[in-house]
């Protein structure tokens, strides 16, 4: 099962792809937003997660390819929320994409894809997106997506103190 742009394919995850993923999860730039980068097993371990919520829900965080260009850009798709919070249980969307792909429109293309699915054969009446106070790029992602902010929360699991614990939620209904 995947999903197609008309320059992305967001599919499954595949062996090849361990290797670049965790380069892109070990990327202190890429992942500035996020708690910590992430070491080998952490990033395995998320493609892993990956696979079981494929089969579990028929969605994702996909592998997204970029045809013609690289085999592997970063991981686009929606997964449920893994911690308690004001608004869960819920689904999120979510991008995370390699540095040499930023700033081209690849994480709001296949967003909107992953919105797509969501909202089409997924079923799902609502998808959330959140991020840290200062991810402005993430922000304009969301915003081009039609989300509209719905306050900020603490996230549970990041430490108290920690520069990316207060987390700006969007959401978007079907």
């Amino acid at each position: 099962m995947q999903l197609e742009t008309s320059r992305l394919v967001l599919r499954p995850w595949r062996e090849s792809d361990l290797e670049p993923l965790a380069a892109l999860n070990a990327d202190p730039e890429a992942m500035r937003h996020f708690a910590a980068p992430l070491t080998r097993a952490e990033s395995d371990a998320f493609a892993q997660r990956q696979h079981e919520y494929l089969a579990a829900h028929g969605f994702c965080f996909w592998a997204v390819e970029a045809p013609g260009i690289a085999p592997l850009i970063g991981a686009v798709g929606i997964a449920p929320v893994r911690f308690q919070a004001r608004f869960t249980p819920a689904v999120e969307i979510g991008w995370r994409l390699a540095r040499p792909y930023w700033g081209q429109g690849f994480a709001t293309e296949a967003a909107r894809a992953a919105l797509a699915y969501g909202f089409g054969p997924a079923g799902l009446a609502e998808i959330v997106a959140f991020t840290a106070t200062q991810n402005l790029a993430s922000v304009q992602v969301m915003e081009r997506l039609g989300m509209r902010p719905d306050g900020d929360f603490d996230n549970p699991a990041v430490p108290d103190g920690h520069r990316v614990r207060r987390l700006l939620l969007y959401r978007i209904a079907r």
